[in-house]
């Protein structure tokens, strides 16, 4: 595509302007003006609640898909799971480890927030160390 480097760079560029030019009065609105008005707060709440629904559609499409071509594969990948031509990685290696350790760090935050909640700061301080060693 001629000329895609320009946009590319164009939008990334548009996009980190608006981004810290809007953290920016965020932040000056919550320090030095006491705290956020009320539009400013929905605004927030909304702005977190779209981008968790954004991240939940975009899951969805993606499973949706894998799903989709693994339950019924269609002509253009061979009409099998998994294509031809591509090895399946072994889910009892790296990925088992992988999924080990973010189970065991999220329980181990999760650990670390209710002592903090709960106002134990050594357990709070363990479970933020252990969360660290993973």
């Amino acid at each position: 595509y001629v000329g895609g480097g320009e946009l590319l760079c164009l939008g990334v560029f548009t996009i980190l302007y608006v981004m810290f030019t809007w953290w920016r009065d965020i932040i000056r609105e919550a320090l030095f003006e006491g705290q956020h008005t009320y539009a400013v707060q929905q605004g927030l709440r909304m702005g977190m609640i779209l981008f968790i629904v954004s991240e939940v559609m975009f899951f969805f499409a993606f499973f949706w898909a894998f799903f989709t071509s693994s339950i019924s594969p269609v002509f253009n990948i061979g009409g099998v799971w998994p294509p031809t031509d591509i090895i399946a990685i072994s889910p009892w290696g790296l990925p088992f480890v992988n999924t080990i350790l973010l189970f065991s760090s999220g329980a181990s935050v999760t650990w670390a927030h209710h002592a903090i909640v709960g106002g134990f700061k050594k357990e709070a301080m363990q479970g933020l160390g252990i969360t660290l060693g993973f």
